[in-house]
């Protein structure tokens, strides 16, 4: 194994821990509460680029899996997954790993983000952050019904849109006009470690 790969072994692990860290910001209201985990998978995905952006979101996924307290309010195990909220853990990787390739590897480049590079990675946060919700509204809809948690007045779809997405859109705006500009300031140092060469 070579020294490129050993750093970049010890980004998606590093990467992986800030996420896992990302675990005690949470705000419970109702069966989803707020978190900061969603937002810190997508920006770890777009710094380190690539398929291999979402490879912090598999790392901390697996390691809440085997029991490690990782996840939100330091939960973890297999019963998370199943729970009403379990369908976001899939969303994550998948919010990640496609945020991951729009966003593109970084380069050293990139000190100076020009207007391009801007919208890139801005679109490439946007997208990631809306696609967890897909997979996490549909299993919670899939849960509510399971186990007869809709309201009268509510078809599953509608209960999913209003406890799961709606009331979550607001912060996650915030969330990313804070993780933007961080993206885009850490992508050129990561690219000194993991992509040395200058695009001309």
């Amino acid at each position: 194994m070579n020294n490129k790969s050993v750093l970049k072994l010890s980004f998606i692990a590093l990467f992986a821990a800030v996420i896992s860290i990302g675990s005690f910001i949470r705000i419970p209201i109702g069966f989803v509460p707020i978190v900061f985990q969603n937002a810190l998978c997508v920006l770890c995905a777009v710094i380190l680029g690539g398929a291999s952006g979402a490879a912090p979101t598999f790392l901390f996924l697996a390691a809440g899996l085997i029991g490690l307290p990782v996840y939100s309010g330091g939960a973890s195990g297999i019963g998370v997954w199943t729970g009403p909220t379990g369908g976001f853990f899939p969303g994550y990787l998948l919010g990640a790993l496609v945020a991951g390739i729009i966003a593109g590897k970084p380069s050293v480049n990139e000190k100076k983000a020009s207007n391009a590079l801007k919208i890139r990675i801005t679109l490439a946060m946007i997208i990631g952050m809306a696609l967890l919700y897909i997979p996490g509204a549909a299993w919670f809809a899939f849960w509510a019904l399971k186990t007869g948690n809709i309201p009268e007045e509510s078809s599953a779809f509608t209960y999913a849109m209003s406890a799961c997405v709606i009331p979550f859109l607001p912060g996650d705006l915030v969330k990313l006009a804070v993780c933007l500009p961080i993206a885009l300031k850490i992508r050129p140092l990561t690219a000194l470690y993991l992509n040395q060469k200058k695009q001309k």
